[in-house]
């Protein structure tokens, strides 16, 4: 008694299965895959906090999601530090498409959508299992951080404008109608002025639906903290208020697009200042995406329900529409 543990192992050796608590809505859950890294970007620290990059064993995963969908879940949301990778520790052959198609059998299970992709491991088998199983969202979130092929390499990070723009093309050619997510960097150390007119060029031509847009900060203990040429705090937010605005013309092009279709909702609550229902499509992640606001003509709903919202108009990045009967 008495006795203080200081010692814990390697994190590689933690269990990365229990009992989860689901903290989310009934309708949706959060499904992790994996944890660690070993991607080794120059700026992020979550190698050294979360260890080398570990699959959960797929039966694992696969028993709860049942457990998932016998509680009410309708939506998966597929997350780890890098999904596309999940499967290649366990050196069985069994990788994500084959995870997916076996999530799609789940009875109750409507939607899954994927996040944290990594560019470099956008298969076309996988890119064939989104194109061809129904329940699989037309979604795929995945950060590039930047373009120009300098700032990346100082990133740890393959590829460049060119590349990003190949892979962003047959992403679209192999799945119609997807909506693609990412998330881009500013203000890294030794960022030009012309490597950052690079990347805005890149995000009027790549036409991203959702973007998020964040200024690099210090992480002590990574590679990146100790480099030359930082960006000044004030510059770094000019930046990203620059790429932001540039996103928001792709966002409206895009809501313009949507007037006059009819999507699939799922309904998440009601606002009362605004006097109507709200949900999400298809195309909206939980928590980071645009909302769906449409009036119900006195038909109640329930949170979880599914319906059909035929769009009218846009404000922002949200849709606005009324509920189809």
């Amino acid at each position: 008694a008495g006795e203080r543990v200081s010692r814990y192992g390697k994190k590689e050796d933690m269990p990365l299965d229990g009992g989860r608590v689901q903290t989310t809505p009934l309708h949706y859950a959060y499904l992790r895959v994996a944890d660690g890294c070993d991607n080794r970007c120059s700026y992020c620290a979550i190698p050294g906090i979360r260890g080398a990059y570990r699959s959960r064993k797929p039966e694992a995963i696969i028993e709860e999601a049942m457990r998932l969908a016998a509680n009410g879940v309708k939506e998966l949301v597929i997350v780890a530090q890098d999904t596309t990778r999940y499967g290649e520790d366990l050196g069985t052959g069994y990788l994500l498409p084959e995870l997916l198609d076996d999530l799609c059998r789940i009875e109750g299970i409507e939607w899954i959508r994927l996040l944290y992709c990594y560019p470099d491991r956008v298969t076309d088998r996988l890119l064939e299992t989104m194109a061809n199983q129904p329940k699989i969202c037309k979604y795929m979130d995945i950060p590039i951080q930047h373009c120009n092929a300098e700032v990346l390499k100082a990133m740890n990070r393959k590829g460049d404008k060119q590349s990003l723009l190949a892979l962003i093309k047959k992403i679209r050619e192999k799945v119609p109608g997807i909506t693609l997510r990412t998330t881009v960097m500013v203000g890294f150390p030794g960022e030009t002025r012309k490597q950052f007119t690079e990347l805005c060029e890149f995000v009027r031509e790549a036409k991203f639906e959702r973007l998020g847009c964040f200024v690099w900060s210090a992480e002590e203990g990574t590679p990146a903290f100790d480099l030359p040429d930082r960006v000044s705090e004030k510059e770094g937010n000019r930046r990203q208020e620059i790429v932001m605005e540039e996103q928001s013309r792709c966002v409206d092009a895009w809501c313009e697009s949507m007037i006059g279709k009819e999507l699939q909702v799922v309904v998440e609550g009601y606002d009362r200042i605004a006097g109507c229902c709200y949900g999400r499509s298809a195309m909206d992640a939980p928590d980071i995406d645009g909302k769906i606001f449409f009036s119900t003509d006195g038909v109640k709903l329930t949170q979880g329900d599914m319906v059909t919202v035929g769009i009218g108009d846009y404000m922002d990045c949200d849709l606005m529409g009324e509920l189809v009967k």
